[in-house]
């Protein structure tokens, strides 16, 4: 079970990088593109939208959020942009060995937790 949970993150950590590559592909559809921009931007952002300290909610976003974006970004993906992507990400993993980071996804989580907070306290305030 524990080889089935390693290859299963190993696989989100893959797709997540061709996701990266086919953002930027020329024959990717606008749908596509943008599904692939909150997937990536979100799980590679270092704050989740859900905090890790919250019981089991904090995972919850990690569990299924991220995959399920995931899957609908790959399903909307063309198969040969796919597999083109597929090879960039491969040569990309062999070549640095560690995902890249958003910080753009970062501060646009940021911004939506400031956003709720500000209508928490505007509906408060009343």
């Amino acid at each position: 079970m524990l080889a089935t949970i390693r290859k299963w993150a190993r696989r989100i950590k893959s797709d997540i990088i061709v996701l990266w590559f086919a953002r930027k592909h020329p024959d990717t559809p606008f749908m596509a593109k943008a599904v692939c921009v909150i997937a990536v931007a979100y799980a590679l952002s270092p704050i989740d939208l859900i905090p890790d300290f919250i019981p089991i909610l904090g995972y919850l976003d990690d569990v299924l959020l991220v995959p399920g974006l995931i899957w609908l970004a790959l399903r909307l993906l063309p198969p040969q942009v796919l597999q083109q992507c597929r090879v960039q990400a491969e040569e990309w993993i062999t070549k640095y060995a560690r995902k890249p980071k958003s910080y753009i996804g970062g501060a646009l989580i940021v911004l939506v937790w400031c956003l709720l907070a500000y209508l928490c306290w505007r509906w408060l305030a009343q």
